[in-house]
């Protein structure tokens, strides 16, 4: 996955099976720490991402895919004075239609004009949606998943 993501731009990167974030993300800011941080992992992800974000941050918590959901020791939140913010799209789009419909919008007019391109690591025909399913649940896929479904 780490070779995917320097593809699509990124400068830096990180793998967490193998080295700290805390510690690479201080070293990579100068110790300053992350303003911004995206974690759809959880567990020692979310645990290490509380420790490495810089004052004023934000740390967006987007999934568990790590199995385990952390706990926030608030002690940390005062002394960064940082802002940990849910992100629940399911419940974003049940609430609020009209800006998930223009969020999409947005989001599909940028591929249709080149500037985003979403990366699709696998195909499978519907028949074999089982299988597209165990893709994504045993953490396989590298991005995208598409079913096509025959007309």
């Amino acid at each position: 996955k780490i070779d995917i993501v320097k593809q699509y731009g990124a400068e830096h990167v990180i793998n967490y099976s193998k080295e700290s974030i805390r510690d690479r993300v201080k070293e990579l800011t100068g110790d300053k720490g992350a303003d911004v941080i995206y974690d759809p992992v959880g567990g020692d992800a979310f645990d290490q991402s509380m420790r490495c974000i810089n004052w004023n941050g934000r740390l967006l918590v987007i999934g568990f895919a790590s199995g385990r959901i952390a706990e926030l020791k608030t002690n940390l939140v005062l002394l960064k004075g940082c802002s940990v913010v849910g992100v629940f799209w399911g419940e974003f789009a049940r609430r609020t239609p009209e800006k998930n419909r223009a969020n999409f919008q947005a989001m599909l007019d940028m591929v249709e004009e080149g500037k985003i391109k979403p990366h699709v690591s696998m195909h499978f025909p519907l028949e074999q949606g089982a299988e597209a399913m165990k893709a994504l649940l045993s953490r396989k896929t590298t991005g995208k998943v598409i079913i096509t479904v025959k007309e």
